[in-house]
């Protein structure tokens, strides 16, 4: 296709596509920093999935454009949509966006277009031959965003309305009044939920990582479901790859679901009853979802009973940190095992002799690690054992 773009700016067109494929990290991480903060980004933002699947879909179109601009330097160019992409505009649509979840694309092409301005200026002197090269690229630019946002507009529109008539955009709305605490009946909140709300409940997340399909996670749901003992759920579909669920008992069994599925994690709340136990439990497992996602550790399960102290202590996470540092001092870094000593010697009341039936091993062994560890600490362990116990549970979830 003729682009009608002279000999001179389409070879510097060529040479800018060439710079942008050897373009600085730094330069990807301001791209990707504009999609995040883009207006109407924060439901996305805040999910792990969603928002990698964004800056995957953004890297693309950026590719994309480049690799048609050198093949046929100034033509416009063709939208790409993915399956990949598909997925995405569905799943927005199940969270309830719309099309102004879409301003993300123009907030990064305004950061791109100042960046491809920086290339611009460093190809040519010549001020005709400049002039020409910002006019044909800008408008490449402009129109390849504005027929992939319109595209990917029509798609959302489209996976709303296929989405209108489904109940589970009425069960989200329903669960949404019930959290909020607004007063909408019992009976007609029963009704849209297909849920009792007057019995016990206990509060999941169960989510995956950039690389989980919703299979992965309906899968280690239902394995809890059976585990638990129940065969009523309420679910609702919360990102990509997370769902938040309700189960109508007080004892829920998670641990063994994601043997098989490396990549989901689980947070459960505390059981309650009514509607109050049913807010309460999901306000939990939303906080252990947090703990865990900003976990780098192998923790893969986790209820709230659990995280009571770090979720307390923890919700300022640099001075969660410099407590941990300053109360464990070299400890935080030392062997697994006297680590593993020190934490389990806390779970014995402070008894050796039970510590060592505990580790299967000899009194003596961890006493020599008790002391190692109080040589390593900046304080005396017998004068500051309630700091360190509080900072060794929050090291478990920091690390």
């Amino acid at each position: 296709m003729d682009s009608g773009v002279s000999p001179a700016v389409a070879e510097l067109i060529r040479d800018g596509v060439r710079a942008i494929l050897e373009a600085p990290p730094e330069w990807i991480d301001e791209i990707n920093s504009a999609v995040t903060d883009g207006a109407g980004m924060e439901a996305i933002a805040g999910d792990e999935a969603l928002l990698t699947v964004a800056l995957e879909i953004n890297a693309g179109n950026l590719a994309h454009w480049a690799a048609s601009n050198m093949a046929d330097p100034g033509a416009r160019v063709p939208v790409a949509i993915t399956d990949h992409t598909r997925t995405y505009i569905r799943d927005l649509a199940r969270r309830g966006l719309d099309s102004r979840a879409l301003d993300s694309f123009r907030t990064a092409q305004n950061v791109a277009w100042r960046l491809w301005m920086e290339i611009c200026f460093s190809l040519t002197d010549d001020a005709t031959v400049l002039r020409e090269l910002l006019e044909v690229t800008s408008a490449s630019i402009a129109a390849f965003i504005d027929d992939t946002v319109h595209e990917l507009a029509e798609l959302i529109d489209l996976a709303r309305t296929e989405l209108a008539g489904d109940t589970h955009a009425e069960r989200r709305a329903a669960v949404a009044l019930v959290l909020e605490g607004a007063p909408i009946a019992q009976e007609r909140a029963e009704s849209q939920l297909r849920y009792r709300l007057d019995g016990p409940h206990t509060a999941m997340v169960v989510f995956g990582d950039a690389e989980t399909g919703p299979d992965d996670v309906e899968t280690v749901c239902a394995a809890v479901m059976e585990a638990s003992g129940v065969s009523g759920r309420l679910t609702v579909m919360a990102g990509a790859s997370e769902l938040w669920v309700w189960l109508p008992c007080r004892e829920v069994r998670a641990e063994g679901a994601v043997a098989d599925h490396r990549g989901v994690r689980i947070a459960v709340g505390s059981a309650g009853d009514g509607r109050e136990g049913f807010r309460r439990s999901h306000f939990e497992a939303l906080t252990v979802r947090r703990l865990l996602a900003r976990s780098s550790g192998a923790r893969r399960t986790a209820h709230f009973d659990q995280a009571r102290l770090v979720a307390l202590l923890g919700e300022d996470d640099l001075a969660a940190r410099g407590f941990v540092d300053a109360t464990l001092g070299e400890l935080r870094h030392a062997d697994a095992d006297v680590l593993e000593c020190v934490r389990t010697w806390f779970g014995a009341g402070c008894n050796a002799s039970v510590t060592a039936s505990r580790l299967y091993t000899h009194r003596n062994t961890v006493l020599r690690r008790l002391a190692r560890a109080d040589a390593l600490l900046p304080r005396p362990l017998p004068t500051n054992a309630v700091h360190v116990a509080a900072a060794l549970e929050l090291s478990a979830w920091l690390d």
